[in-house]
């Protein structure tokens, strides 16, 4: 997918399904070939000599038999460093590219990944950042069994990258690519993580998911989601001013809401110590009104929906909003901290007392 999204529409997949002709046939007329292919979960460990090390050596052959000297990127593993049956499979087959290289002089690329999760993976196999998207966002339990248990975590979307590089790299030789960024976590850190991914529409509490690890495991977990499960409701308050509904809060950054007011109805008439709020009237037509708390300055404004204008409230200054149209006002809020009922920072008053 990403190789066409790139432009390279003359792409061969090959599966274990394609059959040894098909696979010379793709092999030798490609202009660079991406080895994918490796067993790691085998009912028996000998598969690891056929699935890493015996794939290996055919492709590389097809390659040299044809007198193709035909670049290839392998992705291995950290575990080729670990003195176990994979990490000592996926060693042998990265001799066996460095071999391929050496003996044609075409450039070979070893990718030793950390643990690679993203969209598609499949659930109760090799990554675990899949069994608990899976199982959470279809309500299912998972074991834990040591929640101290260190994780190094690579995003599937950052190797893609890092692969597709490599058709301009240029280098020559043998080159060990160290895909990046890596994620150092826990286990117990990581099912954190998504579990409040999983309650976030009931709390409305949103982590922070713009960079980093939390952004790759957000875009994770929602591809888990069935269809039905794309939409739910939010709390709506209603009361004679009209429509109240909380949209989304923050850690750190505060909250979204929005609201409704009839023609006529005027809401706020209240100030703040030190929260402030930012205003977007979306429909209707609203005149803000302000007075200072100590000197009893006034200030009013007036903003149609669809203006594309901010009113922002400042500490210490009495506002309210008031639906002066002739159809309902709907008014998106963004407060600087979130509602604390225990402290919640907003004090009666009137802008017109």
């Amino acid at each position: 997918m990403r190789l066409s999204e790139a432009g390279h529409s003359a792409v061969a997949n090959i599966t274990r399904n394609t059959d040894v002709d098909a696979l010379r046939d793709a092999v030798t007329g490609a202009e660079f070939v991406f080895h994918l292919a490796g067993v790691n979960r085998p009912k028996d460990a000998t598969e690891f000599e056929q699935g890493n090390i015996g794939f290996t050596k055919t492709i590389c052959s097809m390659l040299s038999a044809a007198g193709r000297h035909t670049p290839i990127a392998y992705a291995s593993s950290t575990q080729a460093a670990v003195d176990n049956p994979y990490g000592r499979s996926k060693r042998a087959a990265e001799r066996v590219i460095e071999e391929y290289g050496h003996a044609t002089g075409a450039p070979t690329f070893v990718l030793r990944l950390a643990n690679v999760f993203g969209k598609w993976s499949q659930p109760n196999y090799n990554s675990v950042v899949a069994t608990f998207c899976y199982n959470l966002t279809r309500g299912l339990p998972f074991t834990i069994n040591d929640p101290k248990a260190a994780l190094r975590l690579v995003h599937v979307d950052d190797v893609v990258t890092g692969m597709v590089q490599l058709l301009d790299n240029g280098a020559s030789g043998i080159t060990v690519v160290d895909v990046s960024p890596t994620y150092d976590t826990t286990v117990g850190e990581l099912a954190s993580i998504l579990q409040g991914f999983a309650t976030s529409r009931e709390s409305l509490m949103m982590a922070s998911v713009g960079s980093g690890l939390n952004r790759a495991l957000y875009a994770t977990y929602l591809s888990y989601l069935n269809p039905p499960q794309f939409a739910y409701d939010l709390k709506r308050h209603v009361d004679s001013r009209g429509l109240f509904v909380e949209v989304l809060k923050t850690p750190d950054s505060g909250q979204f809401s929005y609201f409704t007011a009839d023609p006529g109805i005027t809401r706020g008439e209240h100030y703040h110590h030190t929260k402030s709020e930012k205003f977007l009237v979306l429909k209707g037509k609203a005149r803000f009104g302000f007075r200072h708390v100590v000197t009893n300055e006034r200030y009013e404004l007036t903003v149609d929906g669809g203006a594309a204008r901010v009113v922002e409230t400042a500490p210490g200054w009495v506002h309210n909003i008031t639906n002066i149209g002739a159809e309902e006002l709907v008014v998106m809020l963004w407060a600087s901290e979130v509602f604390d009922p225990e402290r919640p920072d907003t004090i009666a008053s009137k802008v017109s007392p």
